[in-house]
């Protein structure tokens, strides 16, 4: 329910106010005050939208309490009541105490009603208009300073904060190199394996450089026919493709004075290595079916899987091809050579990917992040990404244990960071039959335990062992049970006794 405008009604008799109140009192909350100081009190603590006062009062007259009304409460609505031998004095009177109306007595209650209502709109209206002001300052200065803004919010949300890692991960010294290039105009080269980040680290450099306010884009060159390619990166001219009765706009007038990203340039054939150098060495190009070049301000951010001079030593890249895309390269690490950074990543990817599919999780227990920590990762960061989606999608509980981490990447014993813990390295690495069949064994038993949360009961009979042979086989690995399994454990133990 809305409450009602509240009104001060201020007098030296009595019956004057009751009577006044007895008017309003349906249609505003009345406060009634004897005298200006009384008035002044109830001010004080009251929120007032309409005054009715009258003129002739002992001490302070009508005039004078409304002029300090008008100093200290400048929004409340003054009305004064005066007698009709006073209206001269009145009229001169308005200004020096800013009186929005006022009533001579004997006054009508209806147009004591109406004239309080009017008042009642006159401060709600000015209430609206005081807001509507800041908010049109607040928009004004909001627009002036949109660009700078916006700058701000994308280097903050897609810079250089936005590639994940930990404190002391060796990406740091990357990320600083990649910081300096970032704010120079020139092309860089990004190398390094299949999903170490090649795309989200030019993205940074991007909105790390004074082309921050302009369009990034990104392509991957990988097994796109050259004729596909052409039309991406270049565009067509309309009837130049079947069906299509428009311009088809490319990339390199999307990304006009902004960047362009092209991963896997290893696999360009030849023909498009030559249009690719003409776009870096002078900043032409041609779209399909045009027969005038454009030209384009474009900074071009390149990445490649593989070594490119050893591709130009083979004779499969371009020597001046390299040479025009790669003022300075940077090699982004693969995940299995930075320690530490995979429980952050894994973290990060989990919170995103609850969020994404709307189931709540808190994060990975320990053991959980000690088995991700110790796998290589032969497929990065997408490897990485897919096992954590795998794992929420499994998750019975907020906690993602490490019973729920597929069987591959729990034989990698955390105890054996400095091996190589694939099983194909195994099979085919050296050492006797029996020593490389105890390694499997023993990753066996490992993956086992933990998938099946210990439970040696239902790994024994899963693995065709008795419990005592089970037993023997860890205690001659030294294959021990986490610690935050370890009650779990002894309390099995006990009931099987």
């Amino acid at each position: 329910m809305t409450a009602l405008p509240t009104v001060l009604l201020v007098d030296d008799e009595e019956h004057s106010l009751a009577a006044m109140r007895m008017a309003l009192e349906d249609d505003f909350e009345c406060l009634c005050a004897i005298g200006a100081e009384p008035a002044v009190a109830l001010m004080e603590q009251q929120d007032v939208q309409v005054i009715f006062c009258d003129q002739r009062m002992p001490g302070r007259s009508g005039v004078a309490f409304l002029s300090e009304v008008r100093e200290r409460w400048p929004e409340t609505v003054r009305i004064i009541i005066t007698g009709y031998t006073e209206t001269s004095d009145m009229i001169a009177a308005i200004n020096d105490a800013g009186i929005y109306q006022f009533l001579t007595k004997p006054w009508h209650p209806d147009a004591l009603l109406m004239a309080a209502k009017n008042a009642a709109d006159l401060f709600r209206l000015a209430r609206e208009h005081d807001r509507m002001s800041l908010e049109m300052r607040l928009l004004s200065r909001t627009a002036e300073s949109k660009l700078e803004w916006r700058r701000k919010e994308l280097r903050e949300g897609l810079g250089f904060e936005n590639v994940l890692r930990a404190p002391n991960s060796p990406m740091n010294a990357l990320i600083a190199q990649a910081r300096q290039f970032a704010s120079f105009d020139v092309p860089l080269l990004l190398t390094g394996e299949p999903g170490t980040g090649k795309t989200a680290l030019a993205r940074a450099i991007h909105y790390g450089s004074l082309r921050s306010d302009q369009p990034f884009h990104a392509l991957n060159c990988v097994g796109a026919p050259d004729d596909q390619l052409q039309i991406e990166l270049f565009g067509a001219r309309r009837g130049a493709l079947p069906g299509a009765p428009t311009n088809r706009i490319g990339l390199l007038q999307k990304a006009d004075r902004g960047t362009l990203f092209l991963n896997g340039i290893e696999t360009l054939s030849p023909a498009m290595q030559l249009c690719l150098l003409r776009v870096a060495a002078q900043g032409v190009y041609r779209p399909l079916g045009a027969h005038d070049e454009q030209t384009t301000n474009v900074r071009l951010l390149t990445g490649s899987n593989r070594d490119l001079r050893a591709e130009v030593a083979d004779g499969r890249f371009r020597a001046d091809l390299l040479y025009a895309l790669s003022t300075a390269e940077l090699s982004l690490p693969p995940l299995r050579a930075r320690p530490g950074d995979v429980a952050v990543l894994a973290q990060h990817l989990l919170y995103e990917l609850s969020s994404e599919h709307g189931k709540p999780v808190l994060g990975f227990s320990d053991t959980a992040l000690e088995f991700l920590e110790n796998y290589d990762w032969p497929g990065n960061l997408r490897e990485l990404r897919n096992e954590v989606t795998r794992m929420l999608i499994f998750a019975q509980s907020s906690t993602l244990g490490p019973e729920l981490i597929s069987r591959h990447i729990l034989q990698a014993d955390p105890g054996e960071a400095s091996m190589d813990r694939s099983a194909e390295a195994v099979l085919a690495g050296e050492g006797t039959l029996r020593d490389r069949v105890e390694l499997i064994e023993k990753r066996i038993l490992r993956e086992t335990l933990t998938r099946l949360k210990w439970n040696k009961s239902r790994a024994a009979a899963e693995l065709g062992l008795s419990r005592v042979g089970l037993r023997a086989k860890l205690d001659r690995y030294g294959v021990v049970s986490p610690h935050s399994v370890a009650a779990d454990d002894t309390a099995e133990d006990e009931e099987e006794r």
